[in-house]
């Protein structure tokens, strides 16, 4: 696997490398060793699917708050995403930075989220579908976010037309920055 760290401190990229012949290719897509040497985390204890029927589903920005912040390493297994993470981690370096990479199908691209980000996306195509691992189990009173398009962060999303998005995303705080 090739670790790529992103702008935002501890967060990264990290691509498959595929040995190819004739009948397609194999490649690695989890090992806890190659993790644990990138000092990343490398026990999860939970995974998730999320499917999307259409193009423009937006959810997020969610995280979880300590003491059950987690880290998520996320993959598109189908379709086509614009994956976007915010560090909100007051101390940081790049607190409210922001990042978004493309995951698809066909990159196998993975995005490593550490603790103590934001999390979202928005579905580039219909019928896509993403592969979560998480390092703690989901703690609904944990449960927290940003809104999405909080000017204070600033995201530039792509334009895929009128966003669907929950009402309970909808719903999260704009940020109180001076």
């Amino acid at each position: 696997m090739i670790f790529t760290e992103t702008g935002l401190k501890g967060a990264f990229v990290v691509d498959i490398e595929p040995r190819k012949d004739e009948r397609g290719y194999f490649a690695r897509v989890w090992c806890a060793r190659e993790f644990e040497e990138q000092g990343l985390e490398s026990r999860f204890v939970q995974c998730n699917v999320a499917y999307n029927n259409k193009k423009a589903i937006l959810r997020g920005m969610h995280y979880q708050s300590p003491p059950y912040a987690e880290v998520k390493l996320v993959r598109c297994t189908k379709g086509a995403v614009y994956d976007v993470i915010v560090d909100m981690r007051p101390g940081s370096d790049s607190y409210l930075g922001w990042t978004g990479v493309e995951l698809t199908d066909d990159n196998h691209r993975m995005l490593y989220v550490p603790e103590g980000f934001a999390h979202g996306y928005v579905t580039l195509q219909d019928d896509s579908e993403l592969f979560y691992q998480v390092s703690q189990f989901y703690t609904p009173q944990a449960e927290a976010g940003v809104r999405w398009n909080d000017p204070a962060i600033g995201i530039q999303w792509p334009d895929v037309g009128e966003l669907l998005i929950s009402d309970k995303d909808r719903a999260w705080p704009m940020l109180d920055v001076d």
